[in-house]
């Protein structure tokens, strides 16, 4: 890996960067650079990616669709893809976006409900089929969608459906029968909250689908509040596969030159704790071992200091608190004195302090670097 910043640029100077090369030298080349960069994706730096990004962008421009499929398929199940690329060909024709769509853990959610807006019925059709739909793309298929798309949305399992999407769904199942049937087969439905929610048009399909032995089932109102908790905790505590798909997208974005303080202000709106802090990690160069550290010791010095230095908002700064995956969930007296430490510490003041624990960082002196943390604070 000695030399592989040098041979990276080495691309630039091939003819078929430039369209001098013929179509099956390009193609090659494509391939090539995407295969490299899967055997060396964990090892890579962030400057590299972007060489590696550039690269594959200017080829996409100059290959036909079969080698853009292939290189799409290269870059699907990686963890650490280039950011520009990736959305490109995710917004390709649905033979090349179609296994990106269906597995990349690359693509944002925000990335997703821009392709369900403005690509095909059948790229919304493989994103509502993802082993993951989190509310606010499923939202987006129930608002563009058609039949095909919405109809499979409702029977992944692995869809979060907010009450705002179910009442449209109701509303549409009075026209899909096989809709129907697959929303009475879920069992997370809470069917009395919807009641107010669903217009007259759809009060007769609603009367039909929460008649069953299932909504009326004592087990099945258990296991309803099992996933409501469930989802709770999730978002209130930090799981590592959240923190390493959040990580991944968030470095996509810093691909992309679109990792900045409003992409925190919206993770912090929506809710998206494992990115928030992903992105405060990223945004100032720390390792993310070294954030989630903060996340499972509570250790709420750290993160004022860090958002200080980041320069967030009094706003944006309680939001963030709230929505962090801590091991613990703060209470409300807690993150009122915390947003209270957080304004009373200056800019200038944190910037000193964070750059005092980068240097020990360097010099390998984790306990003094946090002990520094403590007393300045």
């Amino acid at each position: 890996m000695q030399n592989s910043t040098k041979d990276i640029s080495a691309f630039g100077s091939f003819r078929a960067l430039d369209g001098d090369g013929d179509a099956v030298e390009r193609e090659q080349l494509f391939r090539n650079v995407a295969r490299l960069f899967s055997f060396v994706c964990d090892r890579v730096d962030d400057g590299q990616v972007e060489q590696y990004d550039e690269v594959l962008c200017q080829l996409a421009e100059l290959v036909e669709v079969e080698g853009r499929s292939e290189v799409a398929h290269l870059l699907a199940p990686l963890k650490r893809a280039p950011g520009m690329v990736v959305v490109k060909l995710a917004n390709d024709d649905i033979e090349v976006a179609q296994p990106l769509l269906e597995f990349s853990n690359v693509l944002s959610d925000d990335d997703l409900i821009e392709i369900v807006g403005a690509k095909s019925e059948s790229h919304r059709t493989i994103i509502a089929g993802r082993s993951s739909v989190p509310e606010r793309v499923g939202d987006a298929i129930v608002f563009h969608g058609g039949s095909e798309s919405v109809t499979r949305l409702v029977s992944n399992d692995c869809a979060e459906l907010g009450e705002n999407t179910l009442a449209k769904l109701v509303e549409k199942a009075t026209l899909d029968t096989s809709m129907a049937q697959n929303l009475r087969g879920r069992a997370d439905i809470d069917w009395p909250a919807l009641q107010d929610q669903i217009s007259d048009a759809g009060d007769s399909v609603l009367e039909k689908l929460s008649k069953t032995e299932l909504a009326s089932d004592e087990r099945t109102i258990d296991q309803v509040n099992a996933v409501v908790f469930e989802r709770i905790r999730n978002r209130a505590g930090f799981k590592a596969s959240s923190w390493g798909v959040a990580w991944n997208q968030v470095k996509a974005l810093g691909d992309r030159k679109q990792l900045d303080m409003s992409s925190l202000s919206r993770f912090a709106r929506f809710g998206y704790g494992h990115h928030f802090g992903a992105a405060m990690a990223s945004m100032l160069n720390l390792k993310p071992e070294s954030f989630v550290k903060w996340l499972a010791k509570q250790d709420y010095r750290s993160v004022i200091v860090a958002a200080k230095t980041l320069g967030l908002s009094p706003v944006a700064f309680e939001q963030g608190m709230m929505v962090l995956p801590w091991r613990n969930y703060p209470t409300v007296d807690e993150i009122k004195n915390v947003k209270t430490r957080f304004e009373m510490l200056e800019q200038f003041e944190a910037e000193d302090i964070f750059n005092l624990w980068k240097r020990h960082e360097a010099k390998n002196r984790p306990s003094k670097s946090q002990e520094d943390f403590a007393v300045a604070i």
